[in-house]
């Protein structure tokens, strides 16, 4: 595994900026480790207590919060281990425990970087924690973005997010949230193959309300969070990461964070910008959990077809597009068929009138903010019936001339 060097500048939101933690009403970034040189030499031979493997280290590829990583080659007779690995090493103990205890948890998963070695390390600076793991031959994605400057196709892009779904989704079941699904902890393997990586301030949540967010990404941090607008972090948070990271592969650039006004522009096809959109969105309306967001990726969306109602009286009803007459003289005539009128789609709605679609809509042009809630009540089992507005106009104008009707035979 190789990463790109990490910024310690509390400010800005650069990619390659460490995760940091934030304290009462700022953010700070972690504390460096001891001293301004290397934690280890190049050319120096360590060896795992436990299992008595010797490693040569070799370069510093890059550090970070956690510490440093090195590139490394494993001595012979080791042959459970490849050849060229990388060697984490820190001086902090609570992240490597966590991470260590991760790899043995995910060790055959194929989308989790592996931890083939895990030892403490006496030193003359003190105790090191050393993580020996997988080497990712093109380096996190920051990186490799950076390098090709090239978009990912829309297979592929949809292929290797749900592979690294597919790690959160063993997490999230188990009640366990990341937290810190960022460009510089995702590693491309052989094949542009992603794996995750680095769970060292992974969480274990009690309930569903979430844990408490203290350390946080400033470039893939929910607004919510960053902002402690949001009390917990959710799993519907860690689905607003990837969907960061889902953005950042349709656009090949990983320096800035995707924006939802932004989403209209990606060259994807209009049900991506949709999954992509709902993941950064709305932060009630995103996708709960990994396996929401998998079966969304995995599966072709629904039409919206229209249907059929025989009266608007009664039904919950509302408008979205343009409509060939002014939208106010549309609700006085929906108020005299007998519906109630809502300005968006709920949970109350039963009928939805629509209109010409907005060439500017977020997410194509069946990605309308209303159209995109429409789809996701339909999802949890709300039953909402489309209409194209000259059928709304028969059945207003049905009404109308019915109540003509009554009121000229009462004049008689």
């Amino acid at each position: 595994m190789s990463r790109a060097p990490g910024a310690t500048a509390a400010q800005g939101l650069d990619p390659r900026a460490t995760t940091r933690t934030a304290r009462l009403e700022h953010v700070r970034a972690p504390r460096a480790p001891a001293g301004s040189g290397q934690l280890l030499a190049c050319g120096q031979t360590v060896v795992s207590p436990e299992t008595q493997r010797q490693y040569s280290v070799g370069k510093l590829l890059g550090q970070g919060g956690f510490g440093q990583v090195f590139l490394a080659e494993r001595a012979a007779g080791a042959g459970d281990v490849p050849a060229t690995v990388c060697i984490k090493v820190s001086m902090h103990m609570d992240a490597w425990l966590r991470e260590a205890y991760f790899g043995l948890l995910l060790h055959e998963h194929p989308r989790a970087i592996r931890v083939f070695d895990r030892f403490p390390l006496v030193s003359t600076a003190g105790v090191l924690y050393c993580l020996v793991l997988e080497h990712a031959a093109h380096g996190d994605l920051s990186t490799f973005l950076a390098r090709t400057a090239k978009p990912w196709t829309e297979p592929a892009t949809r292929r290797e997010i749900a592979g690294v779904l597919e790690v959160l989704r063993k997490l999230h079941r188990g009640q366990v949230l990341h937290r810190d699904l960022t460009p510089m902890n995702v590693f491309v393997c052989d094949g542009r193959r992603l794996k995750l990586g680095d769970f060292g301030i992974v969480r274990q949540q009690s309930d569903r309300r979430g844990v408490t967010a203290r350390t946080m990404n400033l470039l893939t941090a929910p607004s919510e969070l960053v902002d402690r607008t949001a009390p917990k972090w959710q799993a519907r948070d860690d689905v607003y990461q990837v969907g960061q990271l889902l953005g950042m592969l349709v656009k090949g650039d990983a320096r800035a964070r995707i924006r939802t006004a932004d989403v209209r522009g990606l060259a994807c096809s209009d049900h991506l910008k949709e999954i992509i959109h709902r993941c950064i969105g709305e932060r009630r309306k995103r996708y709960e959990s990994a396996d929401e967001m998998i079966a969304a990726l995995r599966t072709p969306p629904a039409a919206l077809t229209h249907g059929v109602v025989r009266s608007l009286d009664g039904v919950h009803l509302a408008f979205t597009g343009f409509l060939s007459r002014p939208r106010s003289e549309a609700i006085r005539a929906a108020r005299h068929a007998g519906a109630i009128v809502h300005g968006g789609p709920s949970s109350r709605t039963t009928v939805v009138i629509r209109g010409r679609p907005n060439a500017l809509q977020a997410a194509g042009q069946d990605g309308g903010l209303k159209l995109m809630e429409i789809k996701r009540l339909r999802e949890k089992g709300h039953r909402i019936t489309l209409l194209n507005e000259a059928q709304f106009w028969r059945l207003a104008g049905r009404r109308l001339a019915g109540r003509r009707g009554t009121a000229g035979a009462t004049s008689r």
